[in-house]
């Protein structure tokens, strides 16, 4: 019935067409297609055109329905993707199975679900250039939020040899086994606790991923924070670790954002600069450490620094200390925690870190993976927007699909 119905309209528009590339495509006949739905194989009978310059052939109905070039229907490319976002592709084919009775074979759930993902990430870039570049101006979000934050972090994804061939990495044998994928996270804040502890707005994230420079992944951020707000909130907040090239985005695509690093990792690099000087504080270490964890929380790196210089150091320890504390000196504006606490900030970068683990460790990272590079864009674009907030998710009609021609 669903077949008949499709096929009431069989797509004829005329004995010619253009073909999209300057030349013109005459009626040749109808030709049957069938493809799966979610109600099960429809055979669609439509109006088929060929173009004798280009050699190739098409059929306007199969754009009008948004199965040009693939073998599902759109509703079922929906159901796909959300299956294959959530697990690894032969679960996602027993999924379909078992909740809706569509038989797929594993290897097209994949081709599918990629597809879908590299889509998803060219129509990402395509928005952040456009907005980037002032061609597209977002409306400013309604309500505004008082607060916007920004959290930039990377993860190593296991790849193929393939992708990771002449390429330095951190094995004994010094091989490169990962790429970094980059991950950006924006969320919003407008109230604190009853214990004045800032409190995430719920369902507020929106999440973007790439292996791409950090150049060029700089480009993506400015245009999600845009998007986000940036240009409208009261206080706009950049969240990392103390990698150079976080800051260098933060910097160059928000100037006018306060920049903070997260404490958690701050605290880890003190506990190394301890182990560095241990061999001198001996007994006194544990309670040199916790004197220099609350200089931390004050934001006093000046006092870390002349609790450090005490001692003198030669050799290769004192690389180790200098290297160590030459991360608290470089971010010592961004370290200034009891004023940032004072004003209801964020001093943690936890949502972006769990970001790593749950939106991309637990479907890129599993035991046995090994990825090339465009299945794993693709589907790192789909879980983060199966992790975005519910008016971003690619599925939606309205953000997914368009209205014939």
């Amino acid at each position: 019935m669903l077949g008949q119905l499709l096929s009431a309209d069989p797509g004829q528009r005329g004995p010619r067409l253009p073909c999209g590339q300057g030349h013109e495509a005459e009626f040749t006949d109808y030709r049957n297609k069938t493809f799966d739905t979610v109600l099960g194989p429809v055979t669609l009978r439509r109006a088929w055109y060929s173009c004798a310059e280009c050699k190739h052939g098409f059929a306007p109905r199969d754009a009008e329905l948004s199965i040009a070039g693939t073998s599902l229907s759109p509703g079922l490319t929906v159901m796909n993707d959300i299956a294959a976002a959530t697990g690894p592709f032969a679960k996602a084919a027993g999924l379909l199975e078992d909740l809706a009775g569509v038989l797929l074979t594993v290897k097209r759930v994949e081709r599918a679900a990629e597809a879908s993902g590299a889509a998803q990430a060219a129509a990402v870039r395509e928005r952040s250039a456009a907005i980037a570049g002032r061609k597209v101006v977002p409306l400013p979000p309604s309500p505004c939020p008082d607060m916007l934050y920004g959290a930039v972090d990377g993860t190593g994804v296991t790849m193929t040899a393939k992708e990771t061939a002449g390429r330095e990495g951190k094995g004994e044998d010094g091989r490169a086994r990962t790429r970094e994928l980059k991950l950006g996270v924006f969320f919003t804040q407008d109230d604190v606790d009853e214990d004045g502890h800032p409190v995430r707005d719920r369902e507020s994230c929106s999440y973007i991923a790439s292996f791409e420079p950090a150049a060029v992944f700089g480009d993506l951020v400015k245009a999600e924070g845009i998007r986000r707000g940036a240009d409208h909130v009261r206080q706009l907040t950049i969240l990392g670790d103390g990698a150079a090239w976080i800051w260098g985005i933060a910097t160059d695509k928000f100037p006018e954002a306060t920049q903070i690093v997260d404490l958690f990792h701050a605290r880890e690099h003190l506990s190394s600069l301890t182990r560095s000087l241990e061999f001198m504080l001996l007994d006194r270490t544990r309670e040199w450490l916790e004197a220099r964890l609350e200089d931390l929380d004050y934001g006093d790196i000046d006092g870390i620094e002349a609790a450090v210089r005490r001692y003198p150091l030669a050799g290769t320890k004192k690389d180790e200390v200098e290297k160590e504390l030459g991360y608290f000196l470089n971010n010592a504006p961004r370290m200034r925690y009891r004023w940032f606490r004072s004003r209801g900030l964020f001093v943690g970068s936890g949502v972006v870190e769990s970001g790593c683990k749950a939106v991309i460790g637990q479907r890129l990272k599993m035991s046995g993976m090994r990825w090339a590079l465009p299945g794993a864009d693709a589907i790192a674009t789909l879980r983060c927007q199966q992790a975005s907030r519910p008016e971003d998710r690619i599925w939606q009609p309205r953000n997914n699909q368009m209205l014939p021609a």
